[in-house]
């Protein structure tokens, strides 16, 4: 069985079952995007593929806060594989940069892997299945829907981000509808360009319906 295979059991067995959006379902459509971005822009297929695997390992938001807790797990993992220290390193530094951290703070990725590793993480956040998400997610950690009173924070710091537990709607407005213009490669940007769209829809008809129209 080839590594890429290998850690996809891997991550399979360790992230099934979860309900916050953040299961093996994601990783299996941000692996298969990324695979697919890594083909068009050109960059390294095995980085690419072993850094969308590894992505959410131990996410921080499920690790008490702790953003070195996925670099850490994915390091293990690909040591015990006997995996080179260049793409171990390289892959590590994606996952370590990967994630959204504020309005205010810029993630920018250091090399075109990590671009495209990116790219599919953030297009699965838009669109029908970021809507899906982002309120599974809510669910999970105990946030309402939506509270008229309670308006969107723009973060300026990770520290900020990380202590965010507003009401799923305004998720939109902190993240959601910023990715597009965060998104590193063309063939990425084609795609998000019609789920930004989407959400923008989706959002016309909530306030629609919550103010009972």
């Amino acid at each position: 069985m080839s590594l890429i295979n290998r850690t996809a059991d891997f991550v399979r067995h360790k992230m099934s079952g979860d309900s916050s959006g953040h299961d093996w379902w994601h990783i299996d459509r941000v692996w298969r995007t990324a695979r697919m971005l890594a083909e068009a822009e050109g960059a390294d297929r095995q980085v690419v593929e072993l850094a969308a695997l590894l992505h959410d390992i131990a996410d921080w938001k499920f690790a008490g806060g702790d953003e070195r807790a996925g670099p850490r797990a994915a390091r293990d993992w690909l040591l015990s594989q006997q995996v080179a220290e260049s793409t171990i390193e390289h892959v590590c530094d994606i996952i370590a940069t990967l994630s959204f951290k504020g309005a205010g703070v810029q993630t920018p990725m250091r090399t075109l892997e990590g671009e495209c590793v990116q790219d599919a993480d953030r297009l699965d956040a838009i669109g029908a299945v970021g809507i899906a998400r982002c309120f599974a997610f809510g669910g999970a950690k105990g946030r309402l829907m939506h509270d008229p009173e309670v308006s969107p924070e723009m973060h300026q710091s990770f520290a900020a981000y990380k202590k965010n537990a507003g009401p799923s709607i305004n998720h939109f407005y902190e993240k959601l509808l910023l990715l597009k213009e965060r998104i590193n490669t063309a063939t990425a940007r084609r795609l998000a360009e019609q789920r930004h769209i989407f959400m923008e829809q989706f959002l016309t008809q909530f306030f629609k319906e919550w103010d009972c129209q």
